[in-house]
């Protein structure tokens, strides 16, 4: 028995050892060769010396693949001493990073004390709130790389680049925040956070180059294992195939016994809304007050059918929150809230979803705020690894808000006008339908607006499996007022279409550019494409001829399905949603809802 214990922990120890050498051989390789190439003589340099210049190297490594490199070093260097530790000269830079966001927090307090300007006291009353959820998200990164089980360094290093992609996000929302203000508040939290937003982007560069050398160490066996997953259609799960779960999603398993029993919906949850009191409660706000803090199980919160006119907000710390319906037209969560009126963007949101591993079914989330009123968000989501499944999002301008995270949307229907459905998450919408509506007399339509700012981020939309179609209002006036799949709402926008049905409303040219007063952008930069599309509106023939616009293969398509684009599937497979990871059988010829 001590022989195999000894076994054990010698194993475990060579794990150790091994995943240790891979996470330092990454950034020192270049480090050592430089360090061997300019040895110099002994006693030419005093041990502190060396030490010393050993760490600017190391420094200058590991800022290597970063964009703002000065302020990398120069950060750094201020800092290190004479660490050369690639992992603890990270924690320095993650560290360094909260400390200049959180700069910028007291300052726009500052600011927002001066503000008279209603609209410009919101934007920065926006911009306290999205810069408090940028820190958070580098405490959670750096907590997380300082303490990770280094069996599991792919699956840390995708997640860190998830979240600090979310703190990039949030600091450039802050900025959207001013956009139509009329004060130069704008323009000096621009100057606030661009030191914070080039260091931001530096760390996810850097953990980004990590992730790339790591999959290029473990290649062969990795591509042999995705061939594996992504050639043909797993069983859509739900409907059969056992599999053994990995520990880290246990706690979620309540989810998957919810769905195998969508009967007795009553004695499966934990609390219970009804609008004619036959609940615990008449309202979702209060039931929400009841989710114990940082919940690690399901929190079942079970709608009966009606509509719920309040504002609903899942705030970071309600994790694991379950909301069940009766249907997407028969529970409904409506606001109206819009820009029209007085309220910036981000907070038009009807119902608001923050704490991670959400879980939605059977959802209706209205804004009803007409086209007139502009931006007018239904649902805004940041959760991480969060599933929508038979909800529906209703709205027209901005309705589906997919702002940060990974999230996962199967058989929803979302409808709208313009960039009805945007954001900068890590979104796969599979077997969803899109609905156009009727816009204004003067307007177009665009499906969807994706907001990545910087090139290393792994966010983009995938539309998979579903339909793009006109409501019957809007049908008569489609050949008018004119409807196209996307636009680049920032610099290196990226949707992909995937066996999707494209109704004939949808140009020829597809895509519309994003004209901004500098002019217009994107065109070159951003990333659409789309592949093994049906319907009238799906021809690429004629489709604007933007660098950005790519002619996708079959190859290509496979890096854009789930299990692949999320780098990890199990927070969905756990819940039994029926859900295609790879490639759906066969796209559809005709609209699916």
């Amino acid at each position: 028995m001590s022989g195999g214990g000894d076994a054990k922990r010698n194993k475990r120890l060579a794990i150790i050892g091994v995943s240790t050498f891979l996470l330092v051989a990454m950034v020192v390789a270049v480090t050592v060769n430089v360090g061997f190439n300019n040895k110099k003589e002994p006693g030419e340099e005093t041990s502190k010396e060396s030490h010393v210049s050993q760490s600017v190297k190391a420094v200058k490594t590991l800022c290597a693949p970063t964009d703002y490199k000065k302020e990398c070093e120069d950060s750094l260097i201020a800092h290190a001493g004479n660490i050369t530790e690639p992992k603890e000269l990270i924690k320095i830079a993650f560290n360094i990073t909260i400390a200049k966001i959180s700069e910028g927090l007291k300052k726009t307090h500052l600011l927002q004390e001066a503000e008279k300007d209603e609209r410009t006291k919101q934007a920065l009353d926006t911009c306290k709130q999205v810069m408090q959820l940028s820190i958070d998200e580098f405490q959670r990164s750096l907590e997380r790389f300082s303490n990770f089980d280094l069996n599991s360094l792919d699956r840390v290093l995708t997640s860190l680049k998830v979240w600090l992609s979310g703190a990039i996000t949030y600091q450039e929302t802050c900025l959207d925040a001013f956009e139509n203000t009329t004060t130069d508040a704008g323009k000096k939290m621009k100057e606030v956070l661009q030191t914070s937003m080039h260091m931001s982007s530096n760390g996810l560069s850097i953990i980004n180059q990590l992730s790339k050398t790591f999959e290029e160490m473990k290649q062969p066996a990795g591509r042999r294992l995705l061939k594996e997953s992504v050639d043909g259609e797993e069983d859509v799960l739900g409907h059969g195939g056992d599999f053994e779960l990995p520990e880290w999603v246990d706690d979620r398993a309540g989810v998957r016994k919810l769905l195998n029993k969508m009967t007795g919906r009553k004695l499966q949850a934990h609390v219970v809304v009804a609008k004619d009191g036959s609940g615990n409660f008449t309202t979702i706000t209060e039931a929400l007050k009841h989710v114990p803090k940082k919940n690690l199980k399901p929190f079942v919160i079970y709608i009966k059918e009606g509509v719920y006119k309040e504002y609903v907000e899942v705030t970071k710390t309600m994790t694991h929150v379950v909301f069940i319906g009766d249907g997407g037209r028969k529970t409904r969560i409506t606001g109206n809230k819009n820009f029209i009126d007085g309220v910036g963007t981000f907070k038009t949101a009807s119902v608001a979803i923050t704490g991670d591993f959400f879980v939605g079914i059977g959802i209706g989330f209205e804004n009803s705020a007409g086209p007139e009123k502009h931006q007018a968000v239904a649902l805004r989501v940041q959760s991480d690894r969060s599933i929508f499944y038979k909800c529906r999002m209703d709205g027209y301008q901005d309705t589906l808000y997919a702002h940060t995270m990974r999230q996962f949307y199967r058989d929803c229907i979302i409808s709208g006008t313009i960039d009805f459905v945007f954001g900068d998450s890590i979104a796969v919408l599979q077997n969803c339908t899109f609905v156009v509506r009727k816009p204004l007399e003067n307007q177009q339509c665009i499906v969807t607006a994706q907001g990545r700012k910087e090139k290393n981020q792994p966010t983009g939309l995938i539309i998979q499996g579903g339909s793009i179609v006109a409501d019957p209002k809007y049908y008569p006036v489609r050949l008018k007022n004119k409807a196209y799949l996307a636009r680049p709402w920032k610099d290196f926008s990226r949707t992909i279409f995937l066996d999707t049905y494209i109704g004939d409303m949808i140009t020829p040219e597809g895509y519309m550019p994003w004209q901004t007063p500098a002019g217009i952008t994107g065109t070159d930069t951003c990333y659409y494409g789309e592949y093994n599309n049906r319907g009238p509106g799906s021809d690429v023939k004629q489709r604007v001829k933007w660098q950005g616009v790519k002619t996708i293969t079959s190859e290509g398509a496979a890096s854009f399905v789930p299990i692949r684009f999320f780098h990890g599937d199990d927070w969905i497979r756990v819940t039994r949603v029926p859900y295609s990871p790879g490639a759906t059988k066969t796209p559809p010829s005709r609209p699916t809802h």
